[in-house]
């Protein structure tokens, strides 16, 4: 990457799903956690463009190749009685990092949240990436103590449901 290099964020559009789906699954090498990467090219066009869609995605360009990318979605903060913007996801391929891509793609997200009438943006980060959350502190962001995330997938979903097997 130059010192000239255009950075672009745009909306993702249908398709760029393979490209979305290579990010997704870089991520997920990155994030040590490959093994659990399920998603697939019919699933995340079905869940990002089809009739309802579950999330967005932004992606970032760089002299039209592509660097990154930032899936998000809307959650809602009963405190605040508004809507919320969650980043699910927010991943620059390497070779594009420390050149303002993940701050641009961050910067658009806040300005969609603002545009939307959130109260919020907010995300999780594994307790680990030590760049990452430098990185988010450099931008304002600051630590949610005294909050755990809390999960239930798989079995104990359905368990849950009372669909177990």
């Amino acid at each position: 990457m130059s010192s000239t290099s255009e950075v672009a964020i745009r909306p993702a559009r249908r398709a760029d799903v393979p490209a979305i789906l290579a990010l997704i699954r870089a991520l997920a090498e990155y994030e040590r956690l490959g093994h659990e990467c399920q998603a697939d090219a019919p699933s995340l066009e079905a869940t990002l463009f089809g009739e309802r869609p579950a999330a967005e995605v932004l992606i970032a360009e760089v002299d039209g190749d592509t660097a990154g990318f930032a899936l998000f979605f809307h959650s809602y903060s009963t405190f605040l009685a508004r809507p919320g913007l969650y980043l699910e996801d927010l991943f620059v391929q390497p070779r594009f990092r420390g050149h303002g891509v993940g701050r641009r793609l961050m910067a658009e997200l806040a300005r969609i949240a603002l545009a939307r009438g959130c109260g919020r943006f907010e995300w999780s980060v594994l307790d680990w990436n030590a760049p990452a959350i430098g990185f988010y502190r450099r931008l304002g962001a600051i630590g949610m103590d005294g909050w755990t995330v809390q999960r239930v997938s798989g079995e104990a979903l359905r368990r849950l449901a009372g669909q177990a097997d």
